[in-house]
C-alpha cells in the first residue's frame, strides 16, 4: 500500500500493519513538549493519576518561554512548577533562564527533535518540526499528561494535502510569504485536520529557517501538521547530533486529498491584515497604514537569517519617531550570534530594543503589549482580535524585511522602497 510521509511515520509509531486516514491509532511518542502555560496542568493531571515516575525522563521537554523572564508572581509560580517537576523526575531537557529559548526554535537547534520522529506538544505551533521530516502536532495538556505516563497517545490519522511551489522567488520573498500566500488562498480552515505537505522546486531551494517558518504556520490553516520531505539540506542540518535520524519519503502513488500547484515567480512580500492570517494582501497594495510598533522575532521568524535580513535594512537608519521596535532572537545561541555579527548593535543604534528570547509579545503576554487603537506589524504567526493586547488594537503579519522597512518609515512598507 502506498503512503505519504506522514502516514509512514504514524504507521511506524503505531506498530500496526496498516493505517488509513480517519482511523484512530495509539502511537508511541519520541518527544513530549510543554511550556510554562501548558505544562503545569499536564503535571497536575499526571500527579492525580497516581503514577510517580514519567515514562522516560529523557523524552520529556519543559521550556518556560511564554511568560519568562517571569513578568509577575503568577507567571513566576508557573515556571516554578516546571522547575520542581524537572528536579523531582530528573528531566534532562529542562531549559531555565540563561539556557532557554523559544521552544520551537530551541528543540531543533539542540537536536532534540529529529527526522522521522513523532513529536507531541501542548502548544499548537509544535507543527514547526515538520520542516525536518518529522510528524509534529499540538495537543491538550491532559493528553500530554497521558503521554507522561506511558509514552503513548491517541491520534486520528489525517489525510494529506500536497502543495507544490514552482518558479523562482524574488528578492525579499521567503518562506513566511509562501505560507501567508497559501493561507490566503485556502483560508484558515482550508487544511482542517489535514497534513500540509510542502514540495516542489521552490521548497527544495529554501533554507531550513524558511522551512521552519512555513511548517510553523500550518496550524493557521487548521492543519494537524506541516511536513517537508528530508533532502541534503535537512541532512546537513541534523549532522552531528547524537540521535540518529530516520528519513521517510512519500510514495510516488501516495493518495492526497487535494493538490495545489502555484507558480510563485511574481509573488511579492505578503502581509496578513487584521484579524486573520488568511486576510492576506501584497505589501505594495497597503497604503498609508501607520504603525506604532514593529516586532521582529518569535518561533516563526526569530532565527539568525531573519535577524540578518532585518539588520541589513536598518543599518545606518533610524526607526521612525513614535514607533517602538522590539527585536527578540529565538534562542540564546542566536542571541550570541547576533551580538558577534554586530546585528544587536544595529538594532539598538536604529532606536530599537534587543530582547532576551521570549514568546511574550507574540501572545500579548508581556514586553510589547498593544494599547487601545495601536497598530503593530510583526513577524509572529497570529493576528487574531486582541492577540497582542487590547481587542481594540490591530496586528499585521509579515516577513522580517517588511517589518524592518515599516519601522523605518512608520507605516507598512515594501522593503524595496527603503
Amino acid at each position: 500500500m502506498a503512503y505519504t510521509i506522514a502516514e509512514k511515520i504514524l504507521l511506524k509509531h503505531s506498530g500496526q500493519k496498516s493505517i488509513k486516514p480517519g482511523e484512530f491509532i495509539e502511537a508511541k511518542v519520541d518527544v513530549a513538549l510543554a511550556n510554562d502555560i501548558t505544562a503545569p496542568l499536564a503535571i497536575s493531571e499526571f500527579k492525580k493519576s497516581g503514577f510517580r515516575k514519567v515514562f522516560n525522563k529523557n523524552k520529556i521537554v519543559l521550556v518556560p518561554d511564554h511568560f519568562a523572564p517571569a513578568k509577575d508572581l503568577k507567571s513566576a509560580n508557573q515556571c516554578k512548577i516546571l522547575a520542581d517537576f524537572a528536579r523531582e523526575q530528573g528531566i534532562k531537557n529542562y531549559f531555565e533562564i540563561g539556557c532557554m529559548g523559544i521552544e520551537h526554535a530551541l528543540l531543533p537547534e539542540k537536536g532534540i527533535v529529529m527526522p522521522g520522529d513523532l513529536i507531541v506538544g501542548a502548544d499548537s505551533h509544535t507543527c514547526t518540526y515538520g520542516a525536518l521530516g518529522a510528524y509534529a502536532t499540538g495537543m491538550g495538556s491532559t493528553d500530554l499528561a497521558r503521554a507522561y505516563i506511558d509514552g503513548k497517545c491517541w491520534l486520528k490519522v489525517p489525510a494529506s494535502i500536497k502543495f507544490v511551489y514552482k518558479g523562482k522567488l524574488n528578492k525579499w520573498v521567503g518562506g513566511k510569504d509562501l505560507i501567508l500566500y497559501t493561507i490566503g488562498q485556502i483560508g484558515v480552515d482550508g487544511a482542517l485536520y489535514k497534513v500540509m505537505e510542502f514540495c516542489g522546486p521552490v521548497i527544495r531551494k529554501l533554507g531550513m529557517d524558511d522551512r521552519f517558518s512555513m511548517c510553523n504556520m500550518a496550524i493557521e490553516a487548521g492543519a494537524r501538521a506541516g511536513l517537508i520531505e528530508p533532502d541534503e539540506k535537512t541532512k546537513q542540518y541534523v549532522a552531528g547530533f547524537k540521535r540518529k535520524p530516520k528519513f521517510y519519503y512519500s510514495d510516488a502513488d501516495a493518495h492526497y486529498e487535494k493538490t495545489y500547484e502555484w507558480d510563485v515567480t511574481n509573488l511579492e512580500p505578503q502581509v496578513a491584515c487584521p484579524h486573520l492570517p488568511s486576510n492576506v494582501k501584497p505589501a505594495s497594495s497597503l497604503k498609508d497604514i501607520k504603525i506604532d510598533q514593529s516586532v521582529i522575532g518569535s518561533c516563526t521568524n526569530g532565527r539568525i537569517s531573519d535577524l540578518r535580513i532585518a539588520a541589513a535594512l536598518l543599518k545606518g537608519k533610524k526607526v521612525a519617531r513614535g514607533v517602538k521596535l522590539i527585536v527578540f532572537p529565538a534562542t540564546q545561541k542566536i542571541y550570541l550570534q547576533a551580538v558577534k555579527e554586530g546585528l544587536a548593535e544595529v538594532f539598538v543604534r536604529a532606536g530599537g530594543v534587543f530582547s532576551t528570547p521570549t514568546c511574550g509579545p507574540c501572545l500579548g503576554g508581556h514586553m510589547g503589549i498593544l494599547a487601545d487603537g495601536e497598530v503593530a506589524i510583526a513577524t509572529t504567526n497570529r493576528n487574531f482580535l486582541g492577540r497582542m493586547g487590547s481587542p481594540k488594537s490591530f496586528v499585521y503579519l509579515s516577513n522580517p524585511a517588511v517589518a524592518a522597512a515599516s519601522a523605518i518609515t512608520g507605516k507598512i512598507t515594501h522593503p524595496a522602497r527603503i
